[in-house]
């Protein structure tokens, strides 16, 4: 008989956890090992698979099941080896070769024959990377590659018109632990794209395998894989016995025994469950209990998070085909009190556009800064020919149900457009998933939208309203660039500063990018989001970071702390 998920579940936390069984087995550094590790994503899960991976949460998890060449330092976000031990670039800055890594093997799956995993070798990888430049249904990060890697245009081109070519001239194996990658002009920040999840390594045969249901599927070679799942419930990601990896005194890594994850996405409830115990860890606190922090009973990490919220707006229709209209509804919001009051500090006010504060060298003081004129912004109206507000359209301001005060501060925006502007705004609450896909089809009228950084570079942000990363075709979902800017100054500058190799040079590119993206008044920047996190007492080594990036290799639970 067939048990139900959750006492399947039971029997394998019992099974295993340290939290209630620790295990007597030190490293030689005095680190435990065993123990489960809790955790819940309120986010509705869209995809486990590299090439479609686009949200927080589910980053958060498959950065447990997947590597690629290189990695993220969860301290500092610095590059660091991964499936790649060491890499050589050349005098001219424009070939990498890396040497893997001995004795990676991908995760025992049905994808593979008998189920039993295979090594892993660099073909593998140039498979990955072929795919990433491959134009498809379940690939949304060709981007990563664009105008970067030769031959990855034309691949992507051809691909689009059913044309089958072998390979992307500009990736190679010569051996099973050698691969080059040969890019079009030097580009400083190469190494923090392919430490991008659109850069993870996954088998193909999980591709031919599965087909489009591969996002359900995560197969990698990381430290941990996947035991049990059932989508919008619960997760368990067991420690993978035949994991490469070691800590610095070589011993076999990752130090715990499993990932347990639930999908609740009741903020409220999540932290419930952390305050009973049940969790280990909670992100991101419900905007009115904010109080828990200075209970005293758990460690509270905190910093400003690479992220940026924003509202977009559809230039492709009333009323915001005219820039007067978008520029007089940045103006009206009061970005300070949003952050100050609704918020309760927990954020930074978007003084100077997208990109968020603590990206090094970046010229900052050299983006416009943000204006609030209400008087300003009325005149603008009026000019456009809605003096007061009147004739003005009715405006739907779309906002999704769960995340950080999303919807108090649309509440907030709508008060203030209409005090202020005369606007009649509607807020239009939905589920998570509706709102995004209303938002990437263009069906959005004025919505709220995020971003946190994929890597750790203004250019990560400001790709975001490269012309290149929306489809021609107004028909095709535009998942990347969702407001579909296209500006040819912006879309200029943004193509010189990646091919440009001088970084200070690289850099006021994309600053003179980001005034070009503000003129034209296509999103209004809120705010930056500050990282909070609660992690219970027996919980070590997990540092925080302005990504959250979570690498669980090296999380270990103490027993004595409970």
């Amino acid at each position: 008989m067939r048990l139900p998920l959750f006492y399947v579940l039971l029997a394998f936390l019992v099974a295993c956890t340290g939290e209630r069984r620790p295990r007597e087995r030190t490293s030689a550094s005095g680190k435990y090992y065993g123990g489960v590790f809790n955790a819940n994503e309120t986010e509705r899960i869209r995809s486990l698979f590299p090439l479609s991976l686009t949200q927080a949460a589910s980053h958060r998890i498959g950065a447990q099941i997947y590597e690629g060449l290189v990695r993220l330092d969860p301290h500092d976000l610095s590059i660091k080896p991964a499936l790649a031990e060491s890499w050589v670039l050349n005098p001219a800055g424009t070939e990498y070769t890396f040497h893997l890594q001995e004795g990676v093997r991908f995760h025992d799956d049905p994808c593979f024959p008998e189920g039993n995993g295979r090594p892993m070798t660099a073909s593998d990888i140039v498979a990955c990377y072929t795919r990433l430049c491959t134009n498809a249904s379940w690939n949304q990060m060709f981007w990563l590659f664009q105008d970067r890697v030769i031959g990855a245009n034309s691949h992507f081109q051809a691909s689009a018109q059913g044309v089958v070519q072998e390979g992307v001239k500009g990736l190679s194996a010569p051996d099973d632990r050698t691969v080059v990658i040969t890019l079009t002009h030097p580009s400083p920040g190469f190494l923090n794209i392919l430490a991008h999840q659109g850069c993870w390594i996954f088998p193909p045969e999980a591709l031919s395998h599965y087909g489009e249901q591969a996002r359900w599927h995560p197969v990698g070679t990381g430290a941990f894989r996947v035991k049990t799942f059932e989508r919008d419930v619960a997760m368990v990601l067991e420690r993978n016995p035949d994991y490469w990896g070691k800590d610095g005194d070589g011993a076999d890594l990752p130090y715990l025994d499993a990932i347990r994850y639930t999908f609740a996405e009741d903020k409220n409830k999540e932290l419930d469950a952390f305050l009973a115990g049940r969790l280990s860890v909670v992100y991101e606190l419900p905007i009115e209990r904010t109080d828990v922090i200075n209970s005293g009973k758990h460690e509270v990490q905190s910093t400003p998070a690479l992220s940026i919220q924003f509202l977009g707006l559809n230039s492709r229709r009333a009323p915001f085909t005219d820039i007067r209209v978008r520029r007089a509804f940045d103006m009206a919001i009061d970005k300070r009190m949003l952050v100050d009051s609704v918020l309760d500090g927990l954020a930074v006010l978007a003084e100077r556009g997208v990109v968020p504060p603590g990206l090094v060298g970046y010229p900052y003081e050299s983006v416009q800064s943000w204006t609030h004129d209400p008087a300003g912004a009325r005149a603008l109206l009026a000019e456009a020919g809605f003096p007061g507000g009147r004739g003005l359209p009715v405006v739907v301001l779309q906002v999704n149900n769960n995340g950080y005060g999303y919807v108090k501060v649309a509440e907030a925006v709508q008060g203030m457009l209409e005090r202020e502007l005369g606007a009649r705004v509607v807020a239009s609450v939905l589920p998570e998933e509706q709102h995004f896909t209303q938002v990437e089809t263009g069906q959005a009228q004025f919505w709220r939208e995020g971003w946190i950084a994929d890597h750790p570079d203004p250019e990560n942000f400001l790709a975001l309203f490269y012309g290149r990363n929306a489809p021609a075709d107004t028909a095709q979902p535009s998942f990347l660039n969702s407001t579909r800017h296209r500006d040819a100054r912006y879309d200029s500058l943004f193509a010189e500063a990646v091919r440009t190799a001088d970084e200070a040079a690289r850099m006021q590119l994309l600053a003179q990018a980001e005034s070009v993206l503000l003129e034209n008044a296509v999103v209004i920047p809120l705010y930056h989001e500050r990282s909070v996190r609660l992690l219970q007492p027996w919980v070590r080594d997990m540092p925080i970071n302005g990504m959250e990036y979570r690498d669980m290799r090296l999380v270990w639970l103490d027993p004595t702390k409970r």
